[in-house]
């Protein structure tokens, strides 16, 4: 059973088709939405990597993942997404180490390590939106909604532990 638009049937597992446009328009909002609830957190931080890169990144990695979901019509497919899931995952710590280095810069004189919590953030919003990519909409909000448990609770968590 799915929904009649223009006299064609469009089912749940149609629309998350890589070749349905309004899928693939789901799909990419939901990147931007996925990572947009972590940027939007590091934003009222006041960190450097806030809501913008946070949804960049993730939109990002949906992209990667939709091209060659498009681009195969076969099995090679899944070979062919495993490989852009592993080049996101690599490339995306070019990102975070650029975020760290620019936090460690900033203090010239500590001997401390700042931004990796920001850096990490960011490596989670690339997950994020490849699992949006992928129309893992469940596994993505579930991801989202725990980095922010991790952000949020943890930290509090972690403020009160300092102070005993």
């Amino acid at each position: 059973m799915g929904l009649i638009i223009c006299n064609k049937t469009l089912s749940i597992a149609n629309l998350w088709s890589p070749d349905n446009w309004l899928g693939l328009l789901l799909r990419l909002c939901l990147a931007m939405f996925v990572g947009g609830i972590i940027g939007w957190e590091r934003q009222l931080r006041h960190k450097p990597a806030g809501l913008r890169t946070h949804m960049l990144v993730s939109l990002g990695a949906a992209l990667f993942v939709l091209i060659p979901l498009a681009m195969s019509k076969n099995e090679n497919g899944r070979d062919a997404i495993e490989r852009v899931i592993q080049g996101v995952a690599a490339g995306v710590g070019f990102l975070g180490g650029g975020e760290i280095l620019r936090e460690c810069q900033q203090e010239a004189g500590k001997a401390e390590v700042h931004g990796l919590t920001s850096a990490a953030a960011i490596w989670v919003s690339a997950a994020l939106g490849t699992a949006a990519g992928c129309g893992l909409w469940q596994l993505a909000l579930i991801g989202a909604l725990m980095s922010l448990f991790v952000l949020r609770v943890i930290k509090e968590f972690e403020r009160r532990n300092h102070r005993k």
